[in-house]
């Protein structure tokens, strides 16, 4: 009897979930990179998310790796980034901590993942994404980049956790806008996206609208 196959899009109430959380990457983003975890997760390896906020994106990669039988690992200060901070587009005053007087997304993340009833499958790192690639040690199956978007943040964050996709495995860049008009929102990931593709390392494997799927077919980064 042959292997069952890895699931390609999530259940009705793992969509739900998805939408029911707070965050911004859209449907059709959200399905184009739940196939790409459903297939990075058939390696037998952790899948990475460098930028929690307060799990939208998680949901899709915890329940991809449940199905493998696999960690979702996901990394986050949830202090916020530079564009969520008050007086900025994207601030949202009911995830800041009244007591300290700063952005805290980690209570709305856990709940995100207990009412999705994912809690077990994941792995929350809190803390700058730098110190934690510096300390981690495995190879991943998938590492998902959608961090800070100034150059600063982007290429720390791909510097620091690209090296660990494993051969074969996916890298998948988000928010990658070509129009230098979208400076503040998706240059820095747009040069992080070309700099894996000049690297010879990554070969773009499929694009959904700002969503970049790249796979390990070289050495370094």
């Amino acid at each position: 009897m042959s292997a069952p196959t890895a699931p390609t899009a999530p259940q009705p109430e793992i969509l739900a979930a998805f939408e029911a959380a707070k965050g911004f990457m859209p449907v059709d983003e959200g399905l184009a990179l739940y196939a790409a975890a459903a297939e990075a997760a058939a390696l037998g390896l952790p899948l990475v998310e460098v930028g929690t906020y307060c799990g939208r994106s998680t949901i899709l990669l915890a329940d991809a790796a449940r199905a493998a039988g696999v960690l979702a690992v996901t990394v986050d200060h949830h202090r916020g980034s530079e564009e969520q901070q008050p007086g900025w587009e994207y601030h949202d005053p009911t995830v800041v901590d009244p007591e300290v007087g700063r952005m805290d997304t980690l209570p709305t993340f856990r709940r995100t993942l207990h009412a999705a009833g994912l809690e077990d499958q994941v792995l929350a790192l809190v803390g700058r994404s730098p110190q934690a690639a510096a300390v981690w040690q495995a190879p991943a199956g998938l590492v998902f980049i959608d961090g800070g978007h100034t150059d600063e943040h982007a290429t720390a964050d791909y510097e620091g956790w690209a090296p660990h996709v494993a051969p074969g495995g996916l890298l998948v860049i988000h928010d990658v806008f070509p129009d230098p008009v979208d400076e503040w929102t998706g240059q820095a990931p747009y040069r992080i996206y070309r700099r894996a593709l000049e690297s010879g390392a990554f070969t773009e494997i499929s694009a959904h609208r700002s969503l970049r799927v790249l796979r390990r077919t070289g050495a370094g980064i």
